[in-house]
């Protein structure tokens, strides 16, 4: 789904007029089931990583970037997720051999690279399969909102470029939740790219007063072949993340000459023509086509090899204050 334009920071307009009851309907709806909820305590450490917004803000990178580091204190993570986009509902391991984006969703294929992937649509019964494997720490991608488990450490991510959008929730606009309700909650906050959205001023006015981490996407090894091979070279990108402006940042940065972009709803399940297309548009202008890795994993098996993926990593401004929040959870 392509997210309504009105969504945005800084506009609204009679769209979000119009949807602004329904909305309110449905933050309170979300704060009734939050509220009532009794979670199950995991006999582990449960991390998750989530936002208030419907849509991308980095979730998944800074997911990786934890599970790195706690495998860096020699824990053993697993990741668990709700496996968005896939038609199975586990409780399940992701076998990147076996199952495809339409069988587990593409982040949770990502995820299965670094270390041991659940998705499960019951995050107990996931969480449950997790430590029966031998998970002694659980990192959540998204879960934020689902009520059935206790977390002990959670982070809400925003995208810099993003924020809160036009503040409303959904339909009015892309909070799953009332703002101050669901900080209420967090235990930190972080902050990917430059703030120019007043996600600062936001937090301040919704009363949140726990850490803020503030960390930027570079692309993998920013002095790797490949930056250097791309840099310079004309190339046509295509993106379906929550962002996919994001992406197009990333190929200028590198320094790549981008002769045409073509951004997707996050998620989009790529036909074969969909693709063909982009790969002769390139050849036609002598340039190549890049991706990311969240849409490598979407594209059809026989074509995969035909497209070069350029990968990115979360850089911390501040590791040591990410690396205290662990140390709390870690030693806890």
């Amino acid at each position: 789904m392509q997210a309504p334009d009105f969504w945005q920071y800084g506009r609204g307009g009679l769209g979000a007029m119009m949807l602004a009851p329904v909305g309110w309907l449905y933050g309170n709806i979300a704060k009734s089931r939050m509220s009532a909820a009794v979670p199950w305590q995991a006999p582990v450490k449960v991390i998750c990583v989530g936002n208030l917004v419907a849509g991308g803000a980095g979730k998944t990178p800074v997911a990786i970037s934890i599970a790195q580091r706690l495998m860096d204190r020699n824990a053993t993570p697993h990741f668990l997720s709700r496996g968005y986009g896939g038609t199975l509902t586990g409780p399940l391991k992701v076998d990147t051999e076996e199952h495809r984006a339409t069988d587990v969703g593409d982040e949770p294929l990502l995820l299965a690279h670094l270390c041991p992937t659940w998705i499960a649509a019951n995050r107990q019964a996931g969480c449950q399969a997790a430590i029966e494997a031998g998970a002694n720490v659980v990192v959540m991608d998204d879960g934020y909102q689902n009520p059935g488990l206790a977390k002990d450490l959670s982070l809400v991510v925003f995208d810099g470029g993003f924020g809160f959008g036009n503040g409303r929730v959904m339909p009015a606009g892309p909070l799953r939740e009332p703002t101050a309700f669901g900080l209420g909650r967090a235990d930190a906050v972080v902050i990917v790219g430059d703030d120019t959205t007043q996600i600062t001023e936001g937090l301040n006015t919704a009363g949140y007063t726990g850490p803020i981490l503030n960390a930027r996407i570079e692309p993998t090894g920013t002095a790797s072949d490949l930056s250097h091979e791309l840099s310079g070279q004309p190339v046509v990108g295509f993106a379906g993340i929550g962002r996919p402006d994001k992406f197009l940042s990333t190929l200028q940065e590198i320094g790549c000459d981008v002769r045409n972009f073509h951004a997707f709803a996050d998620h989009h399940p790529y036909s074969h023509a969909e693709i063909t297309r982009i790969l002769n548009e390139a050849e036609t202008t002598g340039a190549r086509v890049v991706t990311t890795e969240k849409d490598m994993v979407r594209l059809p098996d026989d074509i995969g090899d035909k497209v070069t993926v350029v990968g990115i990593d979360i850089v911390w401004d501040d590791a040591a204050a990410l690396n205290d929040l662990l140390d709390e959870v870690s030693n806890a």
